[in-house]
């Protein structure tokens, strides 16, 4: 018996591969601002810097209600300074419960791509 094998770039474009890959970021993005914030404290703009960099490209619609839940979930606090160039900033640092989750979601993260890593 013979088998077909279907032509790959037919599978990745009816899979909407860009709308799989949003998911994923939009899966991952508490994840990846913890994880900057943990290196010091992030101005909004350091923050989508950082993710830019890793393409992980995020809106600034996205990431400052994000910002503002993570915050109200007691992860992150910020404090304001004064900017020689506008309106005051808000620079923001991980709390310990912040660092506690961090931990947490790190783990859940290594098992998470360990378990897809293994089929």
């Amino acid at each position: 018996m013979c088998c077909i094998v279907p032509n790959l770039n037919y599978i990745f474009v009816n899979m909407n591969t860009e709308n799989a890959r949003a998911q994923m970021r939009k899966g991952v993005l508490e994840l990846c601002v913890l994880r900057v914030v943990r290196k010091g404290e992030a101005y909004t703009s350091d923050l989508s810097t950082a993710l830019k960099q890793a393409d992980l490209l995020v809106v600034e619609g996205t990431l400052y209600p994000l910002l503002t839940r993570l915050k109200n979930a007691g992860w992150l606090e910020y404090r304001w300074e004064e900017s020689k160039s506008g309106p005051p900033r808000k620079y923001y640092k991980l709390t310990p419960n912040g660092e506690r989750l961090l931990e947490t979601l790190d783990q859940e993260w290594n098992q998470f791509v360990q378990a897809v890593n293994s089929l």
